[in-house]
């Protein structure tokens, strides 16, 4: 299946990668990739929206891939890039899911583009930092955990000397170093999906999102952590929650925060899944949902 790879502009003089796939004639399905990553799709995500009559769209978060730094930005800020990218493009009204670290950015694109969002998705997603109801670390894996907490105490050259870590050893990882890499996060069921086809996506998505340092995954991090720039609560579209509970990376409950705090939000909080099962097993009924709406 045929993927476009273009570069778009954005108002302030910064420069995104941005992926087009899937039916190059459908309605528009929006992803937000994970942390890190970058605007690489999964072959199967991509026959999927084709299958289904939808166009994939995704583009690198700021500092990721070919896409230039915003150093400082929060969660919310995605809403003007996702707005200017689909300007450029011409598409009006669009659905949008995001997986892992991209799944507050679907949902900002949710609260913030309320006219052109018909519906979203959040899949393994991480809830807002310092929310009443929920310990934002509790059942994190270690690896992850040292991270947060650099973040947490306001330790940003320490992030950003993390993150830079990290994409030295990754950017050049395929499918077995990768999943070496991630071990210590990895339940027996994400090890399971990153040993198959789904791992070299993912190796082949972090590989190009750190190609250039770790400064995407720093900003993000920093921006999980920071105020958002947007109240989940505001959200009025149709939202979906995904979550499995054999989470090491984004504990289970975040998913159940989410489900209770956005109004009218349809949960999916899976006992058998972990973080990177539900994206490996569950997308076809995403787009499917997200479809209905369009």
């Amino acid at each position: 299946m045929e993927s476009t790879r273009r570069r778009v502009g954005t108002p302030d003089g910064r420069s995104l990668e941005v992926m087009d796939a899937g039916d190059p004639t459908g309605a528009v399905v929006y992803y937000h990739h994970g942390s890190p990553g970058s605007c690489v799709l999964a072959p199967e995500w991509v026959e999927d929206a084709a299958a289904q009559g939808l166009r994939l769209i995704s583009h690198s978060r700021p500092g990721y891939g070919g896409s230039d730094r915003l150093a400082g930005r929060t969660v919310g800020q995605v809403a003007s890039d996702v707005a200017t990218v689909l300007d450029h493009l011409g598409v009006g009204r669009f659905a949008t899911w995001g997986l892992s670290g991209g799944g507050p950015h679907a949902l900002a694109c949710a609260a913030l583009l309320p006219d052109r969002v018909v519906a979203a998705a959040s899949i393994s997603g991480v809830a807002p930092y310092g929310v009443e109801g929920l310990d934002w670390v509790e059942g994190m894996g270690e690896e992850d955990l040292q991270e947060v907490q650099m973040a947490i105490s306001g330790d940003r050259a320490g992030v950003l000397a993390s993150a830079d870590a990290m994409a030295e050893s990754l950017r050049h990882a395929g499918p077995e170093q990768f999943a070496r890499e991630m071990a210590e996060l990895l339940t027996p069921v994400d090890a399971a999906v990153v040993e198959g086809p789904f791992g070299a996506f993912l190796a082949a998505s972090a590989a190009e999102g750190l190609a250039r340092s770790g400064a995407g995954s720093a900003d993000d991090d920093l921006a999980f952590l920071s105020a958002w720039g947007f109240d989940v609560g505001s959200i009025t579209v149709p939202v979906q929650i995904w979550q499995g509970e054999q989470d090491l990376m984004v504990p289970a409950a975040h998913g159940a925060w989410l489900a209770v705090h956005i109004p009218g939000a349809e949960a999916h909080l899976e006992p058998s899944l972990g973080h990177l099962t539900v994206a490996a097993t569950r997308i076809g009924e995403v787009h499917s949902w997200l479809a209905g709406h369009l």
